[in-house]
């Protein structure tokens, strides 16, 4: 409706672009259309760009999604160039083209930004993460899934100033070791989302301090975490009473032994309980016990 509203009214009836730009064009009518049809719209007119570049300086989010797979370097730098309002800034899989260069500026004239996602950023370096957390002191939510340039000193620095993150994503960083981790979770401990998937040098003393001082914690993800074994899992179930979640799949050194505890208090889990295990559950759940036989 606001994309048939802003082509039946033309810039040559000087209806649309009389309407208050600030107060009434950017907040309820551009905010409602894709990001893409907004970039179109501004070859109707000079009007329409100036209109188009006010909507994007005050611009909340940004999406690289929203444009397409493959969004050139210089048109992603003309686009926040005049942007000092982010709040969420998502560029995820942009490791085609995006570098620190493009970036840093973006980050640093944008201290309001409480929601990074970089996922899959490989061409990014330390500095990017050290410039987040010295311009970002709002952080709540950040993503750095398979960003392996992620090192402890970046982390390190990352923890000391964003003190309120809630939830953060370091699968796959796999520079990070258990004191990296601990670090990060003495610093932040709002924390209540964190993922360490798919990283062998994160083991039991990570696990511990983060269950010691998260109390916060909802959801952990430990896939792959081939370091982990079951005391630490005990140490979590008995310091994280909010925790919903737990991923431990290829965790071979984690067993039911550890798992049980969180699996009775309703903890979701990614791993199915032995048969054994199961055949208790069903003679609970249905009372099949006179029929089953659980020496197994």
């Amino acid at each position: 409706a606001p994309w048939r509203l802003m082509m039946s009214l033309t810039p040559s009836r000087g209806c649309l672009l009389d309407l208050p730009w600030e107060d009434i064009l950017v907040p309820h009518i551009l905010c409602h259309l894709p990001l893409q049809q907004l970039l179109s719209l501004q070859r109707v007119s000079k009007s329409f760009q100036s209109l188009i570049q006010l909507y994007l300086a005050n611009m909340r989010c940004f999406d690289s999604s929203q444009i397409g797979p493959a969004i050139p370097r210089a048109a992603f730098i003309n686009l926040l160039k005049d942007n000092e309002v982010l709040q969420q800034l998502a560029l995820q899989n942009c490791s085609d083209w995006l570098t620190d260069r493009e970036l840093l500026p973006v980050i640093g004239q944008n201290h309001h930004l409480h929601q990074i996602q970089l996922k899959g950023c490989a061409q990014l370096s330390r500095h990017a993460l050290v410039a987040i957390s010295l311009s970002c002191p709002n952080l709540r939510r950040l993503s750095l899934a398979h960003c392996e340039w992620v090192d402890s000193l970046s982390l390190r620095s990352l923890a000391d100033h964003c003190k309120a993150l809630e939830a953060v994503d370091l699968t796959a960083c796999r520079q990070l070791k258990d004191e990296a981790i601990c670090y990060l979770v003495q610093k932040c401990s709002r924390l209540k989302s964190l993922s360490l998937a798919v990283n062998a040098n994160v083991g039991d003393v990570a696990v511990e301090e983060i269950a010691k001082s998260c109390p916060e914690l909802e959801h952990l993800d430990l896939t792959g975490c081939l370091r982990v074994k079951n005391d630490s899992i005990r140490v979590l179930a008995e310091y994280c009473p909010k925790l919903r979640s737990l991923k431990v799949k290829h965790c071979h050194n984690v067993a039911e032994s550890s798992l049980s505890i969180l699996r009775s208090r309703g903890v979701e889990l990614d791993v199915e309980p032995p048969l054994q295990r199961a055949l208790v559950l069903l003679q609970d759940v249905v009372g099949f016990a006179p029929f089953i036989n659980l020496q197994i």
